[in-house]
């Protein structure tokens, strides 16, 4: 906390709350405060901006502490740059395409369509939930890559505090919704243009997530033993869409679970599920995963969560919890090649 500053900062939190003592530990100095209203946090929280400061409050000891952080900087975006990241992914989301369909144009092009629509409706529908909450963020930075699907995904760059629990869980859970809801049509499309075809010595074979085995089964008829599906690029346009939600969706650090497990969530319980959630990738195989997600847990040290980590979320997000569990149930999945 800025000593400098400090009797500003104490006349702007007394001026709203009773002040029961200030502390200095090792996270931090902080005040603490005898009450909590939402509104007035609200009201303290618009007029710090004003001066350069965010405030947070949670439960503390029977009390509830306000921390005072400095306002980042926010640089300004450049949509150019989207733009040159967004056409340099088509292109190398064709050649992925090009690639895996056995060098057909019109594959290539399906391919690339469905990856990046999935992707982008993901992104998009995070976007769209930060400037509904008046949450400061980009819009969607596709990542071109030489990988098998020719891309790294697509991200946006959240550039201000996320304000309630209601806010952070809406980030958390409307891009793996809207994600697998374009990419089970992609799926759909694409098993039906898939063939079955006998196994080859070689071929790598994997375990479908439980969603995938569903839409094949009511899809196409049962593939006789010694055969197997071999997939249309749009069929695996539409298996990494279930692979992008399942990864999103574990309940680690900043990742999208992450946001959902910590608006539930204490702090403490939500390392604890983290550390769930990256046994959980281990054991299924996405171990390059499971390492990076082990270093952002401990890298960034905690989830703040929201500036306001006293209030709950609404019921309807509590249930929308339970729909996030059983869609992520339907979407695990082994690496391809590894027993399940």
């Amino acid at each position: 906390m800025d000593v400098e500053n400090f009797d500003i900062i104490e006349d702007y939190i007394s001026k709203h709350f009773q002040i029961h003592g200030f502390h200095s530990t090792e996270e931090g100095s902080f005040f603490t405060v005898l009450s909590y209203d939402k509104k007035i946090f609200t009201q303290l929280v618009h007029e710090m901006d004003e001066i350069g400061y965010i405030p947070f409050i949670e439960p503390y000891n029977g009390f509830y502490r306000i921390g005072i952080a400095q306002k980042p900087e926010r640089g300004e975006s450049r949509v150019w740059i989207n733009l040159l990241l967004f056409l340099a992914t088509i292109a190398t989301t064709l050649y992925a395409g090009y690639t895996f369909g056995g060098g057909k144009i019109w594959d290539a092009v399906a391919f690339s369509i469905a990856i990046i629509a999935v992707l982008g409706t993901h992104e998009t529908a995070h976007f769209a939930a930060a400037r509904k909450h008046g949450v400061d963020a980009t819009l969607p930075y596709f990542v071109p890559a030489p990988t098998l699907i020719g891309t790294f995904g697509a991200v946006i760059n959240v550039k201000s505090p996320i304000p309630t629990k209601n806010a952070l869980f809406d980030l958390g859970f409307s891009g793996p919704l809207a994600g697998i809801i374009v990419a089970i049509p992609v799926l759909i499309i694409g098993i039906l243009l898939s063939s079955v075809e006998p196994v080859s010595a070689g071929v790598l074979t994997f375990n479908p997530p439980l969603l995938m085995s569903i839409l094949t089964y009511f899809l196409l008829p049962p593939v006789p033993s010694g055969y197997a599906l071999n997939l249309h690029p749009v069929a695996f346009a539409g298996w990494v869409g279930i692979i992008v939600t399942m990864l999103n969706l574990m309940p680690v650090a900043f990742l999208d679970g992450g946001h959902i497990s910590r608006s539930l969530f204490s702090e403490g319980v939500h390392k604890v599920v983290s550390m769930i959630g990256i046994t959980v990738t281990v054991v299924l195989g996405w171990i390059p995963m499971a390492v990076l997600m082990f270093i952002i847990l401990f890298a960034t040290k905690r989830h703040p969560g929201a500036l306001d980590n006293v209030s709950g979320i609404t019921k309807w997000r509590k249930a929308m919890a339970v729909v996030m569990l059983l869609v992520f149930i339907l979407c695990l999945s082994p690496v391809p090649g590894s027993p399940f």
